[in-house]
């Protein structure tokens, strides 16, 4: 990109936020105070294709901000308006709705996608503008690898996820611990760490490995896959998955097979409450174990409310509650406290900021972003369905005074 054009592009971003600073077009005043003009905030989600139940979450948990903040007087005075744009989960078209976003739709700030394979082109593009994107979904090494200064994730990076499960499954007692396990992962740049982490730490603790497999992320049909991985009777399965279809069609075709591991544990899917629940039969989700750093009956504060407002809303129970929606939620939580401090929406300033080692606020917890824009400050949990997969909680780290004792081994399919 050329010197002459980047000089536009920052004349534009300063007419952008000049403008915002200004009344609205109709001159409208209340009390003596002129309006301010909303402020837009870009956005690019799944609505439509393999991340669609998620992106449709992260919609919802947006929205949800969008509602609280503007209820409480908006972004500095302005209320926010969300310009959301579908990206079909396409790595083509995300980086042509940011390009959009940016350039045509001229949003002041950008909030990120969901899945570590869209945020990575995501943040590249909006880094050519000078913009930041706060997100939640892009834990995976492949978006801090890049080392982009713009991109600040406010969930806990996904590597570690299954570090609690893989210390709890490895310190069992001889006589009940899994002999047998197997690894079956997308090879999505966020399933394959996060797995491949997990079998690092489970290696050489008396669990032997009798399968492991990397499958393409645009698979379809999962049947033959699965129906291997239960030829093996292994008594652990790790499983890297992305979304609910994927667990729900390996948890069919072991119900098929009569099949039914002591531990199941999914990268993705169980986390999405009510979804999950209706999609796979409650009788089927019991049992089941995912990685996380929120779910529903959270402590927080914070959480409770969001929690509360969403129920109100949507209907269901904290169970059923998607961390999709807590994720989001925090993207805009962060992203105003930088803007509040700030005093404004100038980009350079707001990533200035968030790299300044401020510990912030949120519904996830405490969020503090190191060089590359991770967030180390949360821990990681391991959640399980249980009570015939009515209730979704908290079962390690084994000790932690949130943890449930963990149903093992898992029922049988159904029971």
């Amino acid at each position: 990109m050329s010197g002459k054009f980047l000089r536009f592009v920052g004349v534009t971003s300063v007419a952008a936020s000049t403008m915002l600073m200004m009344g609205s077009s109709s001159g409208a005043a209340s009390k003596g105070h002129v309006a301010l003009a909303p402020i837009k905030i870009g956005i690019s989600l799944s609505l439509s294709g393999d991340f669609s139940v998620d992106g449709i979450a992260y919609d919802q948990g947006y929205h949800l901000w969008a509602k609280d903040v503007n209820a409480a007087g908006g972004l500095l005075g302005h209320q926010v308006l969300l310009d959301v744009v579908s990206d079909a989960s396409s790595t083509t078209q995300v980086t042509t709705d940011y390009t959009k976003l940016i350039s045509v739709d001229h949003v002041a700030l950008t909030f990120g996608p969901f899945s570590t394979l869209l945020t990575l082109p995501a943040a590249e593009t909006v880094d050519r503008y000078g913009y930041a994107m706060i997100e939640g979904a892009g834990g995976g090494p492949s978006v801090f690898q890049a080392k982009l200064h713009n991109v600040f994730d406010v969930t806990l990076p996904v590597s570690y996820d299954l570090a609690p499960f893989a210390k709890w499954v490895t310190t069992l007692p001889a006589a009940t611990k899994p002999k047998t396990i197997a690894y079956v992962t997308s090879n999505d740049p966020f399933t394959q760490p996060v797995v491949d982490t997990a079998e690092g730490l489970i290696n050489g603790h008396g669990i032997k490995t009798v399968y492991n497999k990397v499958f393409p992320a645009e698979a379809t049909d999962y049947t033959s896959i699965a129906d291997t991985v239960a030829a093996t009777h292994a008594q652990a399965v790790v499983l890297g998955s992305v979304d609910v279809p994927t667990v729900s069609a390996f948890m069919l075709a072991f119900e098929q097979a009569h099949f039914t591991p002591k531990v199941f544990v999914a990268t993705a899917g169980p986390d999405q409450g009510k979804t999950f629940q209706t999609t796979v039969g409650k009788g089927n989700a019991d049992g089941m174990m995912v990685p996380n750093s929120w779910f529903g009956g959270s402590t927080n504060k914070e959480s409770r409310k969001m929690v509360a407002e969403y129920i109100s809303q949507f209907g269901g129970t904290a169970a059923g509650v998607n961390a999709d929606i807590a994720e989001a939620y925090s993207v805009g939580q962060v992203m105003a406290q930088a803007v509040n401090a700030t005093g404004g929406f100038n980009n350079a300033k707001i990533i200035s900021y968030l790299h300044s080692g401020k510990t912030f606020q949120s519904v996830q917890g405490a969020v503090k972003f190191n060089s590359v824009g991770e967030n180390l400050s949360q821990t990681a949990y391991t959640f399980q369905w249980q009570n015939g997969g009515t209730t979704f909680v908290e079962v390690n780290p084994v000790g932690d005074k949130g943890s449930a004792k963990v149903l093992y081994p898992k029922p049988a399919w159904g029971k």
